[in-house]
């Protein structure tokens, strides 16, 4: 076989193997289509309610692990002394046990909004920084995704209104 012939047969197979690879190795995969952002939460070790309910979708870079997790709008509520606030898009890298480089989370204490940055799983504890201090939280706090609006204490405040209501 000559180097003209030898040519136009690896040509075209190097372009099919190419397509191949492309296509089979996206960066941001959506192999995971069957997967929600909470169950990709559960499998870097994170409780669901990270996240609050009501998440339409998320991109995740396999190979970084950078993510985007999107809302309808932005979300508040507020838990105890803190007010929480979700951008509609909330965005990071994600490892095991390990949430970086946030944007789009903030916590209000007191009088003063900061910027959750990172989020560590330490054993059954869930540690929470803002930059300049972090607050650890029982992981159980955190199995079940508050709503918008009215956070975890959304059945007591629909009790309370029927209450009040009759």
């Amino acid at each position: 076989m000559d180097s003209a012939t030898l040519l136009r047969f690896l040509i075209p197979l190097a372009a099919t193997f190419f397509l191949i690879f492309i296509h089979s190795n996206p960066a941001y995969s959506d192999d995971h289509e069957h997967l929600t952002p909470y169950d990709v939460l559960l499998d870097f070790d994170f409780p669901i309610g990270l996240l609050p309910k009501g998440v339409k979708g998320y991109q995740l870079n396999q190979t970084t692990g950078k993510f985007s997790a999107y809302l309808n709008d932005t979300c508040s509520f507020s838990e105890g002394l803190y007010k929480l606030k979700y951008e509609s898009t909330v965005k990071g890298y994600i490892s095991k046990g390990k949430l970086s480089s946030l944007e789009g989370v903030s916590v209000k204490f007191f009088h003063l909004w900061m910027n959750i940055v990172e989020i560590l799983r330490r054993g059954n504890d869930i540690d929470f920084s803002v930059g300049v201090g972090k607050a650890a939280f029982p992981i159980e706090y955190f199995v079940e995704s508050p709503q918008c609006g009215c956070g975890l204490n959304c059945n007591r405040r629909q009790a309370r209104k029927l209450m009040e209501n009759p």
